[in-house]
């Protein structure tokens, strides 16, 4: 049997913020990072709060996980070409002895996780991809290590282990046969549908936080307000895509019209038979004429 969930992304903005729920997370990061995730706070991860998409098109959370570590988990629904350099930008922030203040969360240490799920399909053959940054000598081919006072600091060993580790998950890539737990995750995320065998962490806790029948009666009211404004939204951007191939469908037919009309005029054609066989009229080809005498 397959169950209907509510959408991630707004169980992210709604629901999993709330202490009571952070197992549903937990869980997600623990199969994606393959160890034990346990969650001490959430909160706002909005680096760019003046962002026109932010409210329709994009949704993200910020996690400070035990032993100090920010996990930032973020949507995306609609492909925008700088896609990657907005992962860039959006990257958890990084500690620093002068600069604590800038961190979410006091005293944290490594670089942390960016962990992007996205609802468009990528230019490549899978659709989970893992990336991180290291230093490495040309010569030696050796990871260039942190010193005795760095590795105190960060906890880490080597440089690269203070730089955020990237995630993206493209839940268009999967073809609904999960083959291993983290799949099962992956499944929910792409259709909101969980089925009863699915064994994967959280999606128990998932299936009793995330049913549309155990909302309270306001938050079913809001999330199908959600549903409704998104819907419209999506009609907005689809009706303005037709608009615009109607517009350029409109105005490559007049570009041929009037390529026609110049060389029915070259072959000394009246302007009478030139409206009848081009759809112009006598003065768009009296125009055209003139201009290219």
């Amino acid at each position: 049997m397959k169950r209907s969930m509510i959408s991630f992304d707004w169980a992210m903005k709604r629901l999993l913020r709330n202490k009571a729920n952070f197992e549903v997370l937990e869980g997600f990061l623990s199969e994606l990072l393959r160890r034990k995730i346990i969650i001490n706070h959430t909160g706002e991860s909005e680096g760019t709060p003046t962002d026109k998409d932010d409210k329709t098109n994009r949704v993200d959370i910020l996690v400070e996980a035990d032993e100090k570590e920010i996990i930032i988990v973020e949507l995306q629904f609609d492909s925008v070409a700088e896609y990657f350099h907005r992962m860039l930008f959006k990257a958890p922030p990084q500690p620093s002895p002068i600069g604590r203040e800038f961190t979410p969360f006091g005293g944290i240490k490594g670089g942390g996780y960016f962990i992007n799920i996205v609802h468009f399909g990528l230019d490549g053959d899978d659709y989970v991809y893992h990336g991180f940054t290291n230093f490495k000598g040309l010569h030696t081919k050796n990871e260039l290590q942190l010193t005795a006072a760095q590795q105190k600091l960060y906890s880490k060993k080597v440089v690269g282990e203070i730089y955020p580790e990237y995630y993206i998950i493209s839940v268009r890539g999967l073809n609904d046969v999960a083959k291993d737990s983290l799949d099962e995750w992956i499944y929910y995320l792409k259709n909101n549908r969980i089925e009863d065998h699915f064994t994967a962490q959280g999606l128990d806790k998932a299936k009793e936080v995330l049913l549309f029948d155990n909302l309270t009666p306001e938050e079913q009211e809001a999330y199908l307000r959600d549903i409704d404004a998104k819907l419209l939204n999506d009609s907005a951007i689809t009706t303005a895509q037709l608009e615009g191939e109607i517009r350029g469908e409109a105005k490559g037919e007049h570009k041929k019209a009037v390529a026609s009309a110049l060389k029915m005029l070259e072959d000394g054609m009246s302007i009478e038979i030139i409206c009848k066989y081009t759809g112009l009229t006598h003065e768009q080809i009296t125009e055209i004429q003139q201009e290219n005498q």
